[in-house]
């Protein structure tokens, strides 16, 4: 922290807020990554590396719109209003929100800010342990579905290459490690709320795992695992992320937003649109994880087709 006393009092509390909120998200997402590899079955088999074995490199991945279609707390909104945690004129600002995040493409920090508050205000008092079984069963009904085919299969190309592969997002770390553990990845960093006694005490532990804040979580992360940033790959449709991805060496943009993809093609970062299942820029992209993507495409116009008939 010494390293902030240059900063003016306001700037210095902002900045610290953020190292704040980085350090104790990353800090939830190692302690349920190591839950998960000290009760998975032991298989025998260790995954081979396409890079030579490379320990050092991970791939971390924005949720909202880059590996979910739509806000993932909007729709935790919506399981919420279903378990009468809220009345209608809640859910109502929740479904403006949503579809205003679905059609601008882009987060607003205004309504994600407002969403937070009211998620806030809503789980106070709640457990933990409850919201994290409430959260297993609306990402069966709300976001299972949602899940971009093409990102997935980046995902998994990590995956099989022997990568650990994290989600960061803005969203309730409790439900972020739900989606992650659902898709196989290795863990998820995201918002942390207070808790006491494993009771939610309605606030934040620092401040939202946004923009400056998921860099800081992801920088805490790579540092605590031994990882070479220079070595890793980050994923997202946002401009808010130009942080996280300006860490690391092979930074994605999927599905940006206008600000995200003039910035992504100045600098001639790699990008991929599965919003209309074409190619966004020839900047390239990994083979195995082009392959993945075709099949990941072709699969979701299978099932969109069989929909409608």
């Amino acid at each position: 922290m010494a390293a902030l006393r240059w900063l003016t009092p306001r700037r210095r509390s902002a900045t610290a807020r953020s190292v704040l909120a980085g350090e104790a998200s990353a800090e939830a997402a190692r302690k349920s990554a190591q839950s998960a590899e000290e009760t998975a079955p032991d298989t025998g088999a260790e995954a081979e590396f396409p890079v030579h074995g490379d320990e050092r490199a991970a791939a971390f991945f924005d949720l909202d719109n880059t590996v979910m279609q739509g806000a993932a707390i909007f729709h935790f909104g919506r399981g919420l209003y279903k378990r009468k945690f809220f009345e209608t004129r809640d859910l109502a600002r929740f479904a403006w929100q949503q579809a205003w995040f679905r059609l601008a493409g882009f987060e607003d920090p205004e309504h994600m800010q407002d969403a937070r508050d009211s998620a806030l205000s809503i789980v106070k008092g709640h457990r933990v342990s409850e919201l994290k079984t409430i959260g297993e069963e609306i990402y069966d009904e709300y976001m299972a579905e949602r899940i971009w085919p093409g990102t997935r299969a980046l995902a998994q190309a990590h995956l099989d290459a022997g990568q650990k592969v994290w989600l960061v997002t803005a969203a309730p770390v409790e439900i972020a490690q739900v989606i992650a553990r659902r898709l196989g990845l290795t863990g998820a960093l995201g918002t942390v709320a207070e808790s006491i006694g494993g009771v939610y005490t309605g606030k934040l532990v620092g401040e939202p795992l946004h923009g400056p804040a998921k860099a800081e979580a992801v920088r805490a992360l790579a540092a605590a695992e031994g990882l070479d940033l220079s070595r890793c790959a980050a994923y997202s449709d946002s401009h808010n992320d130009i942080p996280m991805l300006s860490l690391v060496g092979h930074p994605y943009a999927i599905n940006p937003d206008s600000k995200l993809r003039k910035h992504a093609r100045e600098l001639e970062w790699r990008l991929r649109d599965y919003r209309t299942g074409r190619k966004a820029a020839k900047v390239g992209i990994p083979a195995a994880a082009g392959v993945g993507a075709v099949a990941g495409g072709t699969a979701a116009a299978i099932a969109l087709h069989r929909r409608r008939r």
